[in-house]
């Protein structure tokens, strides 16, 4: 090995080598003294070692010192740089003591710490806000744990997505007894969980506090959010409100905000308002229209069966350059089936082929939508054979539009063979798929099977729309059962108007 003096591995072990022609043995070392650095046979000079002139010169030995001649202070294969020798058999243990007890020691200290914080992450990614609450609770109880800012705002978030507005106030105002000062995302995050539950006054004196604090002044996703929540609220008034106050603030709208704003002209039907906005962002250089701003254009024409105007916007889109994504191509799938336009369809659905985009659940419920709008039950029995012969998964929309089909073409037998296959396949039963069999049964005036699908609708906390009352409303007038529609009447005069029963 280098700076050993050795070749190979011969009778002097590990010690260097040296002459024992004519010298004689070493006396030994006197008792206690330790090798300077460099000097103890076996090891390698360090980086400070002195050189050789630097150093005391000693008399050339004819054998080195015996072990059995001095102290020993390390045993062999311990000291640091030494090679076990060849009769070693043992392994080298370390000689620091008690190493793994100290770490297990230390990790049992910890295990209450990481098992309840991991706890709390595992609430907060399954979205159980109650258990969530009850594990930030136990932790806030420990000398330990001290919680901070990405926890608040983690539990507001999910309070907010939860529908649990004044609990995640509550936790704001407890963040800030806690020294926590409050920041711009934590305000935005409050809000949103008042806007996600539809109450647009407590946002906006939410907004109002943001204003008055220097620190907490709004950006453009709070404004985004306020303005989302006042276009599904059709208060069109306080967009506009918003938008001049954005001016005052210097603040520009991004492309999700007039997205926003796009989408909600265009389901309220005012076109021209939407027109303006999407002039603007075509004129605009930094809030450019972007696939999303397409997708709205193409859906609003689309399902006002106005084709040619959504040809033609699709083709001025993609002029300035924004290409079509899948969620686009099923959009003018579905615009072309709900017209009967099945050569158009088609194309479009070999172009995705062409293309490598790939067909998923929602193309295929478009084509089966359209075959069940027109009765074809043949053809949309066809389609959905090869969408689970292609593994994909159908849902609730899937099985609504076969309901639909296969009642409208009077296979009342298929409509049970539907249901019970959505319910074996674990298929999410929502409102829209409770009409759909409700429809059913009013079509076959099976009454007995629609009174008890209400009722079960109803005990699995189902919760009937306008839809479901006037299904049942038609059923029962058309057999002049009076007495029924004013009980619904009585059970929800909001949804059953009185003029509905009087009629």
């Amino acid at each position: 090995m280098p700076g050993w003096g050795i070749t190979g591995r011969g009778e002097a072990g590990v010690f260097p080598a040296a002459s024992r022609s004519s010298c004689r043995p070493a006396p030994a070392p006197p008792q206690g003294r330790h090798w300077k650095a460099g000097e103890f046979p076996g090891t390698v000079d360090g980086p400070k070692s002195p050189t050789p002139s630097q150093r005391k010169r000693r008399p050339v030995e004819s054998s080195p010192p015996q072990l059995s001649d001095r102290k020993k202070h390390w045993k062999v294969g311990e000291f640091p740089g030494t090679a076990a020798g060849p009769s070693s058999s043992k392994p080298s243990r370390t000689p620091l003591k008690n190493v793994k007890k100290k770490m297990d020691d230390r990790a049992e200290a910890k295990a209450w710490a990481c098992t309840v914080t991991e706890a709390l992450a595992d609430r907060i990614s399954s979205k159980n806000w109650q258990e969530a609450l009850d594990v930030f609770e136990m932790l806030k109880e420990q000398t330990f744990y001290h919680p901070k800012e990405g926890t608040y705002m983690k539990l507001i978030l999910l309070l907010g997505r939860s529908g649990q507005p004044s609990r995640a106030h509550q936790l704001f105002d407890e963040m800030q007894q806690q020294g926590l000062a409050p920041t711009p995302e934590l305000y935005t995050a409050l809000i949103g969980a008042y806007c996600r539950s539809g109450l647009l006054d407590e946002a906006l004196q939410l907004l109002t506090e943001m204003k008055a604090s220097p620190q907490c002044q709004p950006d453009v996703y709070t404004y985004s959010i306020i303005i989302k929540a006042c276009v599904n609220a059709s208060r069109f008034d306080l967009v506009d409100v918003m938008y001049k106050d954005m001016a005052e603030r210097s603040i520009e709208p991004n492309t999700v905000t007039q997205n926003i704003v796009l989408s909600g002209y265009g389901k309220a039907g005012r076109l021209e308002d939407m027109e303006r906005v999407l002039s603007a962002m075509l004129e605009s250089k930094t809030c450019r229209p972007d696939v999303w701003t397409m997708n709205i254009i193409l859906s609003l024409f689309g399902n006002r069966g106005q084709v040619e105007s959504m040809e033609k916007w699709y083709e001025k889109f993609r002029s300035y350059g924004i290409e079509p994504e899948t969620r686009t191509l099923n959009i003018l799938i579905g615009a072309y089936g709900k017209k009967r336009m099945y050569d158009k369809m088609s194309a479009v659905m070999e172009y995705m082929r062409k293309l490598a985009f790939q067909w998923t659940t929602a193309t295929y419920n478009n084509v089966i939508e359209a075959f069940a709008d027109a009765g074809d039950a043949k053809n949309m029995e066809h389609t959905f054979n090869q969408m689970r012969s292609e593994g994909m998964k159908p849902d609730t929309k899937t099985f609504c539009c076969l309901i639909n089909g296969f009642s409208k073409a009077g296979l009342f037998h298929k409509v049970v063979g539907m249901v019970k296959l959505a319910e074996r396949l674990e298929v999410p039963a929502n409102t829209s798929f409770h009409n759909a069999v409700l429809d059913a049964c009013a079509k076959a005036d099976d009454l007995m099977e629609m009174e008890r699908v209400f009722m079960y609708m109803k005990h699995k906390q189902c919760t009937p729309d306008a839809e479901t009352y006037s299904i049942l409303v038609v059923a029962y007038r058309k057999e002049g059962m009076t007495d029924k529609i004013y009980a619904l009447h009585q059970e929800n005069p909001t949804l059953v108007p009185n003029e509905v029963v009087m009629v």
